[in-house]
């Protein structure tokens, strides 16, 4: 039998052929920093054997031998504490009929892939999916969907039904608010497995989307309205972080780390407004699920945790990707049409959007994110009101509102 795979023989989700109860099993598709730091040593703190798929060779070997890896938990104090995630194994993603096999018998399956990865990984679960119906058809799948895209579960439900047709499994969506900074490369090439993260280890999901109980799980918190959640993530921690970003490499240049920025007084005023501004617009939207005062809690939080100055968390990495992140639906202009079609003002997060548009901050290699030097270029070339439309699905007649308020913007950064 590969790695991972377990019998199916028994049927029954938890227990062994003689009744015994084993440990249960989770399969996570994605090795990469938010799957080792946070959503397997989630489960693993559950009870839950991890078992990993993914493309990197290195990384599936490296869990194969070792059955184990640190996580350096780095708190805002400067204190880093190791913890070890145990029991650990790998599949390659390459080997189809593993993967389907490990389905099978899987208690639970996750994915934190990203949006790139996301449909080559739901054809191998759909295939997965198909063989698990023929030998364990009462015994439905849920899939833990720890991914920051839009509406996952019905994007994951149309590939699968494209791939294998109809296959009965629960479909969770998540919130993901953990902050993983990018690893330095001369730690990746001395250690591949070790990855760093704020202590931050709260999993939102969506109790709805599962087909049976909610996994008694320690860190995992199972909400009724998880679109709430996820648009809470979106337009207040993500937006956050964009303002300080792009309205950081706006005025301070040289400050490189998003710590440095965020103590900056004017920005983390600048960066507040703006993530209030939101917040004003998700107790507008959701009013039967955000107590007054909460969101204000959870704002001051983010501002706390941004400034984990031992997270080494860079500008370039939360502002690059310029293209999707000031996509229609994405955290700068989203949360502006969430507010417009409630009236309220945006002026703050127009501020945003202005300061995006001079975004040029480079990674450790001295080079731009592929393809933001290109839309800055778009935009100088196009013109303001043709980039909106262009990048920003922003159109006149339906979105006059958010069109007006970041040209003004334009206007007091010009």
């Amino acid at each position: 039998m590969k790695a991972g795979a377990r019998s199916p023989s028994t049927g029954l989700t938890g227990f062994d052929n003689t009744g015994t109860l084993e440990t249960m099993q989770l399969i996570l598709f994605g090795a990469g920093n938010i799957g080792r730091s946070f959503i397997a040593p989630v489960f693993a703190a559950g009870g839950y054997e991890v078992v990993f798929v993914d493309i990197s060779e290195v990384l599936v070997e490296a869990l194969n031998r070792r059955g184990r890896y640190d996580v350096e938990l780095i708190g805002a104090d400067g204190v880093r504490t190791r913890n070890v995630v145990e029991g650990v194994s790998a599949i390659s993603a390459l080997d189809e009929s593993a993967v389907a096999e490990c389905l099978v018998t899987a208690d639970l399956a996750a994915t934190a892939v990203g949006l790139a990865g996301f449909k080559p990984v739901f054809r191998l679960v759909a295939a997965g999916l198909a063989r698990r119906a023929a030998i364990r058809p009462n015994k439905p799948l849920d899939i833990i969907l720890a991914e920051n895209i839009p509406d996952a579960a019905l994007t994951a439900r149309l590939i699968i039904r494209e791939t294998e047709g109809t296959a009965v499994c629960g479909l969770v969506e998540t919130s993901i608010g953990k902050m993983v900074p990018i690893m330095p490369s001369n730690v990746v090439a001395e250690d591949p497995l070790l990855v760093y993260a704020e202590p931050y280890n709260t999993l939102i999901v969506d109790r709805r989307g599962f087909t049976g109980a909610v996994p008694e799980v320690p860190n995992l918190r199972a909400v009724d309205d998880i679109r709430a959640y996820v648009h809470r993530k979106l337009f207040v921690h993500n937006l956050g972080h964009a303002a300080v970003a792009y309205l950081g490499f706006a005025t301070a240049p040289d400050q490189t780390k998003v710590a440095g920025a965020v103590r900056l007084p004017e920005l983390r005023e600048a960066a507040r407004a703006a993530m209030q501004q939101s917040a004003d617009g998700l107790y507008g939207a959701y009013r039967a699920v955000f107590e007054p005062g909460s969101l204000e809690t959870h704002i001051e939080d983010l501002l706390f945790r941004f400034e984990n100055e031992a997270l080494g968390d860079t500008v370039f990495r939360v502002g690059r990707d310029l293209r999707r992140k000031l996509a229609r639906d994405d955290r700068v202009v989203g949360a502006m049409r969430l507010l417009a079609g409630l009236g309220l003002p945006m002026h703050r997060i127009a501020d945003v959007y202005a300061a995006a548009l001079g975004f040029q901050a480079a990674g450790e290699d001295g080079k731009q994110h592929p393809g933001d030097s290109e839309t800055i270029r778009m935009y100088e070339d196009l013109g303001l009101d043709s980039f909106m439309e262009a990048v920003s699905g922003l159109e006149s007649g339906r979105d006059d509102v958010v069109i007006a308020s970041i040209r003004e913007a334009v206007e007091r950064a010009s």
